[in-house]
């Protein structure tokens, strides 16, 4: 009972999370702080599920916003929601689908077309971050998640006549996803500018109530983008941008005297 109470407030929560992504964009600047960082996570994922008869990949956008919330030195707690992530697996076997839920026995010819498993969860890291003075970080820790959607698509196009046909089959799913994360990536410009990253994701919890060794794996390439920052950083990005532009200038001129001695 504890659970499905924790899934109902969750979900209640992520969803309310989608209209709260826009007002957050536009209070960028009252979210950032001297020791708080707020913006959007963008990017890709490639996943997975394990124990089925196909391994191959499929390939999603996600879309989010994260905290990065400084805690001592070099540290930092990491957290934030992607509102919109799917994962999933790519070209089902038949055998899959007979055991995932979904009814297709009305097509003709399956094997013309390519069958995927598309799960979508709202997806909440909860991650320890290390900075280095060269601006790389590395990062670990769990990620929940809780599953709002689930469907079976089957895709084919053949003679140029095309044809997408879905299936819902999340009852078939658990709705909670845990998982652990790793992760590394880049802050730019002197670690005041975007950040590009990947980061892996494990599940520990069964996709399926009929598996017990299906779990999801994912590898996310991601980007972060400030939304606003602190005055003290709005400082320190000029500083670097007009040092930059001297230092074109100083090449330029550089250039140019060169050329008037030969």
């Amino acid at each position: 009972m504890k659970n499905y109470i924790f899934a109902l407030f969750f979900i209640l929560f992520t969803y309310n999370l989608q209209s709260q992504v826009l007002i957050a964009l536009l209070l960028g600047d009252k979210l950032n702080s001297g020791k708080i960082e707020f913006g959007l996570d963008g990017g890709l994922n490639y996943s997975s599920i394990s124990s089925l008869e196909t391994d191959n990949f499929k390939s999603d956008f996600n879309l989010g916003f994260y905290f990065d919330i400084k805690l001592k030195d070099h540290w930092y707690f990491n957290t934030g929601v992607l509102v919109k992530s799917s994962l999933g697996v790519d070209q089902l076997t038949t055998a899959d689908v007979a055991q995932l839920g979904a009814d297709f026995s009305y097509l003709v010819d399956a094997d013309n077309g390519d069958f995927t498993q598309k799960i979508s969860y709202f997806l909440v890291p909860t991650l320890a971050k290390y900075r280095f003075e060269n601006q790389f970080y590395v990062e670990g820790g769990p990620q929940f998640g809780v599953m709002y959607n689930a469907f079976i698509e089957y895709n084919y196009d053949i003679d140029g006549n095309s044809a997408r046909i879905r299936e819902d089959n999340k009852d078939f799913l658990n709705r909670m996803e845990v998982g652990a994360v790793a992760g590394m990536g880049y802050r730019l410009l002197k670690g005041l500018g975007w950040t590009i990253g990947l980061r892996y994701h494990y599940g520990f919890t069964n996709v399926y109530k009929n598996n017990s060794s299906a779990k999801n794996s994912s590898l996310f390439l991601k980007v972060n983008i400030p939304i606003g920052v602190s005055e003290d950083k709005k400082a320190a990005i000029d500083t670097i941008k007009d040092a930059n532009r001297e230092e074109k200038m100083e090449k330029k001129e550089a250039r140019k005297s060169k050329k008037n001695t030969h």
